[in-house]
Order: C-alpha cells, then structure tokens, then sequence
C-alpha cells in the first residue's frame, strides 16, 4: 500500500499570504495547488489576522495536510513589520495545532537552499525551479503563492533527514557522529 501525506506551505505575510499543497505518494512529490489570500485590501490588521486564520483551517479542512510548513520570520530593521509579520505567522501555526498538525518553521535562506541550491536565491528563480521540479505549465504574477509552495517542497525535501540543530565541522565529523549510517 503506497504511503500518502499531504504538506500545506505557507509564506505568512499581512498584505499577501502565500500558500501551496504538494502530495506525497511514497517518495515522490507532486502539485496540488498554490494560490494567495490578498490582504492589502483591509487597513484593519486584527482583521487580516482573523482572514488568515479562516483561510487556513478552510484550507486544512479542505486538503487534510499531514503536515505544514512555514517561512519563518526573516529579521528585518522595521520592528513594527517584524511585529505583524510573526503575528500573521502565528495566527496561521495556531490554526494548524488546534487541528493537531505538526508545523515546522524553515528561514527563507533554509528554503531557498533546498530549492535551488542558493540560499541567495531570487524568488523568480525559486519559482522557475519549483515550475521545474513540479511540471507547472505558468507560474503566478505575484510570487507569494510561489513561496508557499517552496516551504512545502523545501519540508519534503527535509523529511527523515538529520535532526535540525545538529552541525557538523566536516565529512570526517560526520561520519563519526553517524558511524550507524554508514555501510
């Protein structure tokens, strides 16, 4: 019996909130869906936290993801913008743990790397690789809803793989350390 799980990807954000689906049949992934919640029409914030909170369990009761993954926060100069930002993240984590799903928060750096190989990477080239990876015939005029995507590809891509907050100074480091892993 093939194993399944869906992964929901969001890009929180107060003006656009990007997010995608990818599935997962054993061990290879394929597109779902990739769309944005536009924000920047409401000049109330509360109630863009509240539309990012509906339009996120919508999607979980929608698709029933096994397993979400986020784009953290990346630290900027606007407090104010850090501030609203990881509300806008928050509201979207609570509405997936109080459908008891597990979450995983990679930095946009993290995402970019496992998508193109570049943690400096342009969105426009994270998407130009995701329309590859995934066999998109277009891609999106706003790239949000691509950046969604990437942190689910990004989750599968990271899946089973050594556990976060463990570094290594070298093969050699490694290799010790995972003696057990070796044949």
């Amino acid at each position: 019996m093939a194993k399944e799980r869906i992964i929901l990807g969001i890009d929180p954000g107060t003006t656009i909130m990007g997010f995608g689906l990818i599935k997962v049949v054993n061990n290879s992934m394929g597109f779902l869906q990739l769309n944005e919640l536009q924000l920047s029409k409401y000049d109330d914030h509360y109630l863009k936290l509240k539309l990012i909170f509906e339009r996120t369990i919508e999607l979980i009761e929608t698709h029933h993801p096994d397993e979400i993954a986020i784009e953290a926060p990346f630290f900027g100069k606007n407090v104010q913008s850090m501030l609203k930002l990881g509300r806008a993240q928050g509201v979207a984590m609570a509405a997936g743990l109080s459908r008891q799903i597990p979450i995983t928060e990679y930095e946009p750096k993290k995402i970019k790397m496992a998508i193109t190989g570049n943690g400096n990477a342009s969105k426009e080239q994270v998407a130009k690789m995701l329309q590859q990876l995934l066999g998109l015939k277009e891609l999106p005029k706003n790239l949000d809803s691509t950046d969604g995507l990437a942190a689910a590809v990004c989750h599968f891509f990271n899946s089973g793989k050594i556990v976060a907050g463990k570094s290594y100074s070298g093969w050699d480091a490694f290799v010790k350390q995972n003696s057990g892993r070796i044949k």
